[in-house]
């Protein structure tokens, strides 16, 4: 049995609205894996978050760390929809602390029920939820399932001739999406998280969730899609 944290980009489960087919078949795919498997979802804002956010933008001047709370507000609500499509097989709570003791061991928790995680503090995105999250419980690789195919050499809409990347170290990566967070940034993983899981040793696999038979393949071990950071 092994430990399996996904972080899940919220622009699969709110691409433009929610996108209840896609939900559908991510839960029916995640319970055929937590029979076997320890499985923890981080939830992001997608759409819900940026519209609060620039509805804030437009009408006063906002803070940074007041832009993270919508954001963070907006993963929590997207956490208790997916924790809800769940039912019994999820834990009864929404993880709102990643570093939270209670949760230290995965395994304490109740047979084959999902944990559903969500944003915690300003300052990063939920990809660092899920990063505290692996370092809390022990678990060396995320699988982050957001809406593109690859990380790219540099910016795909930008620049045509942008190569994708299969296998990419740490430090390369890290030179691709910078160092700073802004609320509402969209890189392919958080660059404060990015530091984190270097430091921790912790390898990322970033995929297009879309894609969940490519998903399947990738929770089985077998070829795929994505980019390995580690």
């Amino acid at each position: 049995m092994k430990t399996i944290i996904i972080s899940l980009g919220g622009s699969l489960i709110v691409p433009e609205e929610i996108d209840i087919d896609f939900l559908k078949r991510f839960r029916d795919l995640i319970l055929q894996f937590a029979k076997k498997n320890n499985i923890a979802i981080i939830c992001g804002g997608g759409k819900t978050c940026r519209i609060y956010q620039d509805a804030a933008k437009e009408i006063a001047s906002i803070s940074d760390e007041d832009l993270d709370w919508i954001g963070i507000k907006a993963t929590r609500i997207n956490a208790e929809l997916v924790r809800s499509i769940f039912g019994k097989d999820a834990s009864s709570e929404v993880i709102n602390d990643p570093e939270d003791k209670e949760i230290k061991n995965i395994k304490n928790t109740p047979k084959n029920k999902v944990i559903i995680g969500a944003g915690y503090l300003p300052g990063h995105s939920s990809d660092m939820d899920a990063v505290l999250l692996a370092k809390n419980i022990g678990a060396d690789e995320i699988i982050n399932m957001t809406n593109i195919d690859y990380v790219y050499d540099k910016d795909p809409r930008k620049f045509k001739d942008a190569k994708p990347l299969k296998n990419i170290s740490w430090k390369e990566f890290t030179k691709i999406i910078g160092d700073k967070w802004v609320p509402g940034k969209n890189t392919p993983f958080d660059p404060v998280a990015a530091k984190e899981a270097m430091k921790l040793k912790i390898k990322i696999v970033i995929l297009n969730g879309g894609n969940l038979e490519n998903f399947r393949k990738c929770l089985e071990g077998k070829e795929f899609r994505g980019t390995v950071i580690k």
